[in-house]
């Protein structure tokens, strides 16, 4: 299917329920545990907490001309899935947020670009969260779920955006400096804020052990 067959049918209302029946499914395998059982309460808080990523998300600082923003920590929200429950559950939910994303804001040009900028990119944040029982894990698996978006995108920027390179630029570089003027300004002020130990242990508090 072409780039614009993918983004017709994303705008249209049975793309739609479809991803959103997606989503609902990726949710539904996050309640599974590690031991295998249904934990509802794990569904239930992070969906609230891609609720919150999804508000924080259209709270932007700054909006990149091509395409990426700096949100108010948003990509935090979707890191405490990982954080809180583990890294399979975050990835899960990383990725539905990316299809949730998709819904939102569909702008398709080839198949895997769809799959690296949206459920890919956000997906990878949950992988931070095989750190989350190190010391400082909470600051750790954050910053390495972001470096999983960030080269995801960047991937995406190389392959399927190199025409938009500034001049003195070519697509690789000009995709790694893109992308890291709008991630890495929010994952400078995301880990200021964790270094402050009371707001760690607000976090901790809640962590499944």
């Amino acid at each position: 299917m072409s780039g614009e067959a993918l983004q017709s049918f994303f705008e249209s209302v049975v793309g739609q329920i479809s991803t959103v029946v997606v989503i609902f499914l990726l949710l539904v395998l996050v309640m599974r545990t590690n031991e295998k059982k249904n934990d509802v309460s794990v569904l239930v808080r992070t969906s609230i907490l891609l609720a919150i990523a999804f508000v924080l998300n259209h709270i932007i600082l700054l909006k990149m001309p091509q395409g990426g923003s700096v949100t108010a920590f948003s990509m935090f929200a979707i890191f405490l899935a990982a954080y809180l429950f583990g890294p399979r559950q975050g990835i899960l939910a990383g990725m539905a947020y990316g299809l949730l994303d998709l819904v939102l804001n569909p702008y398709v040009v080839h198949p895997m670009q769809l799959f690296l900028d949206y459920p890919l990119a956000f997906g990878a944040i949950g992988i931070g969260g095989l750190l989350r029982n190190e010391k400082y894990g909470i600051i750790t698996g954050y910053l390495l779920g972001v470096l999983g978006r960030y080269l995801i995108v960047v991937l995406s920027g190389i392959i399927f955006w190199g025409e938009y390179a500034a001049e003195g630029f070519n697509a690789v570089t000009w995709s790694f400096f893109y992308n890291m003027t709008y991630i890495l300004p929010e994952a400078v002020a995301t880990v200021a804020v964790l270094l402050i130990p009371q707001v760690r242990s607000v976090f901790d508090r809640f962590k499944a052990k």
